[in-house]
């Protein structure tokens, strides 16, 4: 049985960002402040790792308090009642070099649906087993 491996996101060099077209015209840029997450893997990388990751919808950053306050009520989030947004990986394949498909169930609002999503892998912090960089499209 081979040592399992926690590598934990590094919330420091690390980013939860989006962007929304709005009314077709505009797009809307924003981020969640608060969030983490971890991979677990069998040995030293992350072939087949198990990701979890979790944002804290209350976080949300638009740049325009108004518009985060609008997000949060129940016609978008609705935080109170829904606090986070989670994601558990089902499947992280290395598809070349420091690029992997990872695929796996988001869950917003109480309702989850299989995503894939691209990830490149951009190192590490020190020996602390932090992942300091990673892309997800």
């Amino acid at each position: 049985m081979k040592k399992l491996t926690t590598w934990v996101i590094d919330p420091l060099h690390s980013e939860v960002q989006f962007k929304i077209r709005h009314l077709v015209i505009s797009t809307v840029s924003g981020s969640f402040n608060n969030f983490e997450g971890r991979a677990v893997s069998e040995g030293e990388g992350f072939a087949n790792a198990k990701v979890y990751f979790t944002i804290d919808v209350k976080s949300i950053d638009t740049n325009q308090a108004q518009r985060d306050a609008h997000l949060q009520n129940s016609d978008f989030f609705a935080a109170d009642l829904y606090p986070h947004i989670t994601f558990e990986s089902t499947s992280f394949v290395n598809t070349g070099d420091n690029r992997f498909k990872m695929i796996g169930d988001l869950t917003l609002k109480n309702v989850t649906k299989s995503v894939e999503l691209n990830v490149e892998y951009g190192g590490l912090k020190g020996a602390c087993r932090e992942l300091s960089n990673m892309v997800l499209r």
